[in-house]
């Protein structure tokens, strides 16, 4: 388990706190729909940090080609009709670009800003010339606005239980989603950034905003710095 993470309930938890059952509970709402319309049909997608399929599936379902990323083999054995590869996002040296490069899950919100650098320049290593790279931010209030619960229309809870800070800028956040059936937990570290420092961010890996795709700017669709 990684430093400052945790993850209870039935079934594997990954080393940073994903429970793989209840990943493989959760729906995949509206992102496939805002993903498909930000780029070309048919196009050649590596999804960084693709768990076990949750917008793969869907983005396989509208025709992209798929190319899914995980450090957890117990993930990547849900994910079907996509071609799968098992390491960390900073680590990730295929050798060759893609059309779109996704990183979403609120993944450049690590803790750890080394590792988010690092991820960021996978991103930016991976996009093929006149491609993109589409990330998924948190909300403007999501360390400040808790406790704070949703109910999804797959049937079940989501809370954000609490946002503790840890210092240099860090928070402790703890989520539970709560089942029927079941309960999970999980707690993690994320890195609150406002607009200015992720554009910050994308810069110091060659990359720069062209679009804020939803109007609370958690979607972004970034392309290579001219």
């Amino acid at each position: 388990m990684r430093e400052g993470h945790e993850g209870t309930g039935p079934g594997a938890i990954t080393p940073d706190g994903c429970a793989v059952e209840l990943y493989s509970r959760l729906t995949a709402g509206a992102e496939p729909d805002i993903i498909e319309a930000a780029v070309p049909a048919g196009a050649r997608i590596l999804e960084l940090g693709s768990g076990v399929g949750r917008m793969t599936h869907p983005l396989l379902e509208r025709g992209f080609t798929v190319t899914a990323v995980d450090e957890s083999a117990e993930m990547l054995a849900r994910v079907r009709g996509a071609r799968t590869i098992r390491s960390t996002i900073e680590e990730l040296d295929l050798g060759e670009t893609f059309d779109v490069v996704m990183l979403a899950s609120f993944l450049v919100h690590t803790g750890d800003a080394e590792e988010r650098r690092a991820m960021l320049r996978t991103c930016a290593a991976h996009v093929a010339d006149g491609g993109c790279v589409l990330i998924q931010r948190e909300g403007a209030d999501y360390h400040t606005k808790v406790p704070r619960e949703r109910v999804d229309p797959g049937g079940y809870t989501v809370r954000i239980l609490s946002a503790e800070p840890v210092g240099d800028g860090v928070n402790s956040v703890r989520a539970e989603y709560e089942f029927p059936d079941a309960t999970w937990t999980q707690t993690f570290l994320a890195r609150p950034l406002t607009r200015e420092q992720f554009e910050e961010a994308l810069a110091e890996a060659g990359l720069e905003v062209a679009e804020y795709l939803t109007e609370d700017g958690i979607w972004v669709k970034a392309v290579p710095a001219a």
